[in-house]
Parts: structure tokens; C-alpha cells; sequence
């Protein structure tokens, strides 16, 4: 079992693992609430606690996103292979033909040749169907719509060893 308490904005966000200390000082100053129905069960000579193994902010904390390095692979892997456009991922069928994940690209949202740049904001994951349909126009230009908006990711992950516990799976992408 993890010696640690898995943190989690008030969005259910995973933030961070933190250990039980801090976790006992952010619920006594009443920053958190429980999340999860496992806990950790502490003792002094006279009292017993029961600490969450998941605690959840009470209010949102705004996480900045910066100091990952833009690569074609990385944007791909950030839209987890899915078309931002249709929404079809590997394994799907797309125009009698099973796509894989090498059949999918990075679309520059405004194009190259009107002065898109490789950035996060204006890369996504399309499918060769759509790219092709897209080509070097706006995405409203050929009727096209994003399904979500191109953020940067996360630079810092959250690493957990050992046995994670079950509550915390629902919460990590494992």
C-alpha cells in the first residue's frame, strides 16, 4: 500500500500524493473533504483517526501548463488518438478500413501557409479523412468543428509505486 494520501482539485483533478502529515493539516484547516471511502487509520495514545486514502479540495486550484516541448507524437498521444474533428479513434471503421493508430496526423487549426505555428493551442489529432477535407482552410471554412479545445498538458505526473489502492484508480489513468 501507498504511504501517501492521493490529492485531487475540487474538480476531481488528480494533483498530487501527499504525504499523510500534510493530509492531516489540510483537513484539520478544513482545505479538504473527503473523496474516497478508504482510509488510513492513525493512533496516539489516546485517540484513533481515520484518515481518506483521497481527499478533494474545496475549491478550485488553478494548475499552470507549461514546460512541455511540442512534438507531433506528444500531440497525438495528448488527444489519445482521436480525430478533434469526428471523434474516430483506432479501431474504428472508416471507409471500410480499420484505422490504427498510424492512420492518424497533426492538423495545424490555422494553417501553415495563413502563419499557423507548431504550438499547443493550434494542433490537433485528425483523422486522413478529415485532414484532407480541412486542407489549408479554417476549420469553419469546411464546415468543421473542433470537439475540444487544443490545450498544453501537463508537465507534472503523478508517480505512484508499490500497491496503488483500488479507490485511486478511478481518479489515475492506469
Amino acid at each position: 500500500m501507498t504511504s501517501g494520501v492521493l490529492l485531487l482539485n475540487a474538480s476531481y483533478e488528480p494533483l498530487d500524493i501527499i504525504p499523510v502529515r500534510r493530509a492531516v493539516s489540510l483537513i484539520l484547516r478544513g482545505r479538504v473533504e473527503a473523496a474516497g471511502s478508504e482510509s488510513i487509520e492513525m493512533r496516539s495514545a489516546s485517540l484513533t483517526w481515520r484518515i481518506p486514502t483521497i481527499i478533494r479540495l474545496r475549491y478550485y486550484v488553478n494548475v499552470p501548463r507549461r514546460g512541455v516541448s511540442w512534438s507531433r507524437d506528444a500531440v497525438l498521444r495528448r488527444d489519445q488518438y482521436t480525430c478533434a474533428y469526428c471523434g474516430v479513434q483506432p479501431g474504428s471503421k472508416s471507409r471500410g478500413q480499420v484505422l490504427g493508430k498510424y492512420d492518424f496526423t497533426v492538423d495545424h487549426v490555422l494553417p501553415v501557409s495563413r502563419g499557423g505555428k507548431n504550438t499547443w493551442g493550434n494542433t490537433v489529432c485528425a483523422c486522413a479523412s478529415c485532414n484532407q477535407r480541412k486542407a489549408d482552410r479554417l476549420p469553419h471554412e469546411a464546415n468543421l468543428k473542433l470537439l475540444w479545445e487544443p490545450k498544453t498538458p501537463r508537465a507534472r505526473y503523478i508517480v505512484a509505486y508499490g500497491e496503488i489502492p483500488a479507490d485511486w484508480k478511478t481518479y489515475l489513468e492506469i
